[in-house]
């Protein structure tokens, strides 16, 4: 009795003796975080004070106001305005003046004298006012389209860069989260090593085990690194780190999904098919050069002392037909037009299969969510059970690691599995055709 008595006493010392300096290990441990903390605090804000608060559709919006084709959108509208204007016109070109004097001053010197002025006027050929007037519309409703093409392309971009800052961030809280529990365990081991419960070999591989997740966090905040600035490459701000717990889902597009024919890369090639028709038209009226009609006056006399005379000319110039040239115009035309009508045909197939096979991915990623969730259920469930266990002694060490990491593993693949689900859903989207919300 009196060495049970002695060995409980002994236990209870030592128990007393490394909480104490576990203690102080945690308080010099908070003590030099803090003292980190406060370091590199300016540094910090001075970062985080050019982070912005971000959405996906802020992030796109931003994105698509720093592209070129944005910003050459109003000109490129003012020059089609222009190209309409020209078309309703009465004339193809400007009106010419037409000025000559001839004299024999320098010859015979006899006195004559011949003064002209007139105006050039150039016609339409038949049929091609109306033509360049389709034209002109044709490609202003083929600029706004490849204005939205464009627009869908950079969705695309940003879409992309956004989730995988995200799974950088899910990735990250995962590691952190696990590096805490491990801390934890490797300082319940710590204390039952010092009391003599628990061997020197079972600390080292506690500690070992801290070390491992301090490197997995390392690396986790080097790619949340990495991804967050590529993000800012294209949105010309980091999203802020304090607005991560906002949910970045999008709608999900479900019943409301679009006809195909109104996406946006058909609709661009639709409109880019239609320029070249009317192109085609257009060129076929254009088998020659424009005519011009010529209203002059002339004012001569023959010889000094004569009076002068006064006549007016009315006059038309009708080139001939362009040969070669026009049938070199005229077969571009048609290649081009061709091209793109084959062109819209491969991508309506492309882009079927390809809103088929987003709306698989988001019915598989919402069954997978289903089978993560009730893994974490069944894992953190677990990891209570032998946590419970290990503090009895009827546990070991390894297999205590191995639950945890268990654990950690259902619990990061649950959240991954949300972002997948919202990243599925949000390329659908993209399939679709519609931009971010």
């Amino acid at each position: 009795m009196r060495n049970r008595t002695r060995t409980k006493v002994w236990l209870l010392r030592a128990s007393v003796a490394g909480a104490a300096t576990l203690c102080g290990t945690t308080a010099v441990a908070q003590t030099a975080a803090d003292a980190a903390n406060a370091a590199v605090a300016p540094a910090a804000g001075s970062t985080e004070a050019a982070a912005i608060p971000l959405n996906l559709r802020q992030a796109f919006d931003a994105a698509w106001s720093r592209q070129p084709e944005a910003m050459a959108l109003q000109a490129r509208r003012d020059a089609t305005r222009a190209k309409q204007t020209a078309a309703k016109a009465w004339t193809p070109e400007p009106a010419a003046l037409e000025v000559s004097n001839r004299t024999d001053r320098l010859g015979s010197n006899q006195g004559a004298r011949e003064l002209e002025v007139g105006i050039a006027v150039p016609l339409w050929l038949p049929g091609e006012r109306g033509r360049s007037a389709a034209l002109a519309d044709a490609e202003g409703a083929a600029l706004e389209s490849r204005a939205h093409a464009a627009q869908l392309r950079v969705a695309a971009a940003v879409r992309d860069a956004w989730w995988q800052w995200q799974r950088a961030r899910i990735e990250v809280a995962s590691a952190r989260a696990q590096l805490d529990s491990t801390r934890l365990i490797a300082a319940d081991v710590a204390r039952r090593a010092k009391a003599g419960d628990l061997a020197r070999a079972d600390q080292h591989q506690a500690d070992g085990a801290v070390a491992g997740g301090e490197a997995a966090v390392a690396q986790a905040e080097a790619a949340l690194a990495a991804a967050r600035q590529h993000l800012r490459a294209l949105a010309g701000a980091a999203p802020a780190l304090s607005g991560a717990d906002v949910s970045p889902a999008e709608p999900d597009p479900g019943a409301s999904a679009i006809e195909i024919e109104a996406h946006a890369a058909l609709q661009e090639l639709k409109d880019r098919a239609a320029v070249a028709q009317r192109y085609v038209e257009l060129n076929a009226t254009q088998s020659r050069a424009n005519p011009e009609l010529t209203l002059a006056t002339t004012r001569d006399r023959g010889a000094r002392g004569e009076a002068s005379q006064q006549t007016i000319m009315l006059g038309i110039r009708i080139p001939f037909g362009a040969g070669p040239r026009f049938d070199a115009r005229s077969a571009n035309a048609r290649a081009e037009a061709t091209e793109i009508q084959a062109q819209l045909a491969l991508e309506r197939e492309r882009l079927a299969a390809e809103q088929e096979a987003a709306r698989v991915r988001v019915e598989a990623s919402r069954t997978q969510l289903m089978a993560a969730e009730r893994r974490a259920q069944l894992a953190r469930e677990s990891r209570g059970f032998f946590d419970k266990s290990f503090r009895l002694g009827e546990t070991d060490l390894p297999t205590r690691l191995r639950i945890e990491a268990e654990a950690a593993e259902a619990e990061r693949q649950a959240a991954r599995t949300r972002i997948e689900l919202a990243a599925a859903i949000s390329a659908w989207r993209q399939a679709l055709g519609l931009l971010p919300q």
